[in-house]
């Protein structure tokens, strides 16, 4: 059974403000790979002509490595919290990052026609000691990270402020987390608790009538004041205030009392009790705004998307350019009619586009294309003619093989190089299907927030082809949400891997 892929969270440990500790280790290890580039480059080519006096070429491609170097690591997420990513995970996103800056080398270099200029034995050897490099300083942060695990420096220490039902309900999310977060008390000057100074000195006092000693196993330990007390002697990374449901006046004393105590103070706004993910927070003209929706792929990264399907779309169009003279030829000589199918579907921003497809089906004009009345034919879409099913008589001899390997989608290349689609999104749907959709399935539209793509995270999980129910459909739907929350380089190239693995002969492609 599929598991349900997209899951709203309020709070995540995960998501808090790094430690100095993991500040520090990502800060050194970008010094690092950018020392490992550099003096890689060098030894190779000493260890090749015994000399370091290259000329202008090598200096430049060494410098251009730098630069796509930073970019693409930093892309792949190591250097967010070097130390909770585990060895192997960052060795593999490593090696993506570093081939991937290597064949932008070989592709730049090849163009402008001078890929020859360069000694192949000082590129093998550049790549394979910079590695190597990235490598070594992985293992000795590792040994770091074990140094630091032991001393219980990776574990946030948090102080929380609410002995409530709110309180108890982030001590039970935190928990979730157990080895990023530990709560070290529970702080209240709520009536019934002691609001001077001294509650920690008397214990005993903790187990009266109205005090509860306790919050989800956690101690209640006193008031603001003895937490500002206890603040001097005890290390604490962080104070959760989860009062935001108070009235404005206690929740500013509580405030006003810690607005001297060194320490990370959050207001977290699980306490409204919204039904929405809380994404971030910032101030805009005096104003506090929580952060429920974010534009996706905002910035640097809508950059780097773009960059990643001009390229990679124009690669693989000239690769796939003979293969598709063929399928044309093949489609031509098999029945009458055009060689493309072009239909309208809706792309980003819910705007119309046009999507290039061989044609897999008789021509409508034609004498062999068998007549199907849409108003019986069944389907998801009552009175549409229905998606292609197994064995449906309108696909021709080449149609079935096209279709059953996914080569009918090819020509859609030519829209990742005009701009209207990206090489990995949700897929495009026909436009009277997208409108009957969108009425019946929450969130449906949300798709729309990024261009659609030739293959897709819904795609590589067996979720392609007919979708003859409402449940298959919003199955898939979820999975586009997720690719859209979850968006990374890292996660385009896993998914362009597994298309090209077994993406495109499925059970489901007919």
């Amino acid at each position: 059974m599929m598991k349900f892929p997209y899951k709203r969270n309020y709070f995540k440990p995960e998501q808090a403000v790094p430690s100095d500790s993991q500040i520090i280790i990502a800060g050194i290890l970008r010094t690092t790979d950018l020392a490992s580039v550099i003096l890689a480059a060098f030894a190779a080519y000493w260890f090749h002509y015994s000399r370091l006096d290259m000329n202008f070429y090598y200096q430049m491609t060494i410098f251009i490595a730098s630069v796509l170097s930073l970019n693409f690591l930093h892309i792949s997420g190591i250097y967010r919290r070097p130390l909770n990513i585990s060895t192997r995970a960052q060795i593999l996103r490593l090696c993506l990052a570093w081939l991937l800056v290597l064949f932008t080398l070989l592709a730049v270099a090849w163009i402008l026609g001078i890929l020859d200029w360069f000694s192949r034995d000082w590129v093998v050897t550049w790549f394979i000691l910079a590695l190597a490099g990235f490598i070594a300083a992985r293992f000795l942060v590792r040994i770091h990270r074990r140094h630091l695990q032991r001393q219980g420096a990776l574990t946030l220490q948090i102080a929380l402020v609410g002995a409530d039902d709110a309180g108890a309900g982030i001590i039970r999310q935190l928990r979730q987390s157990p080895q990023t977060s530990r709560v070290i008390g529970v702080f209240d000057d709520r009536p019934g608790f002691l609001n001077e100074p001294g509650f920690l000195n008397e214990p005993g006092r903790l187990n009266e009538p109205g005090r509860p000693h306790q919050i989800e196993g956690i101690n209640v330990l006193g008031s603001i004041d003895d937490l500002v007390a206890q603040s001097r002697t005890t290390r604490i990374d962080e104070i959760i205030l989860a009062i935001i449901n108070r009235p404005p006046a206690e929740i500013q004393a509580i405030i006003d009392k810690l607005a001297d105590v060194p320490i990370n103070i959050k207001l977290c706004a699980r306490t409204l009790e919204l039904d929405v993910p809380v994404r971030g927070f910032s101030a805009f003209a005096g104003l506090p705004l929580l952060h429920v929706q974010e534009r996706p792929l905002g910035g640097w990264d809508g950059w780097v998307k773009n960059v990643e399907d001009r390229v990679l779309g124009v690669v693989f169009l000239l690769l796939t350019l003979p293969i598709m003279g063929l399928i044309a030829l093949a489609v031509k000589l098999d029945s009458p009619g055009p060689v493309f199918f072009r239909q309208s579907r809706y792309g980003f921003k819910n705007n119309n586009i046009t999507v290039y497809k061989f044609r897999t089906m008789f021509d409508a004009a034609s004498p062999r294309a068998p007549k199907i009345d849409a108003s019986s034919a069944p389907g998801p879409v009552p009175g549409l003619v229905p998606q292609a099913t197994r064995n449906d008589p309108r696909i021709t001899r080449v149609g079935r093989f096209l279709r059953k390997t996914s080569l009918d989608e090819l020509p859609q290349l030519l829209n990742v190089v005009g701009g209207s689609m990206s090489l990995v999104g949700p897929r495009p749907h026909a436009v009277e299907h997208n409108q009957h959709y969108a009425q019946i399935i929450d969130g449906y539209l949300g798709r729309h927030r990024v261009k659609p793509g030739i293959t897709g995270w819904a795609q590589v999980n067996g979720l392609r082809g007919e979708t003859n129910t409402d449940e298959l459909m919003r199955l898939r739907v979820q999975y586009d949400l997720y690719y859209i929350d979850h968006w990374s380089f890292y996660l385009d190239l896993k998914i362009l891997a597994m298309t090209l693995f077994y993406g495109f002969v499925h059970k489901n492609a007919y």
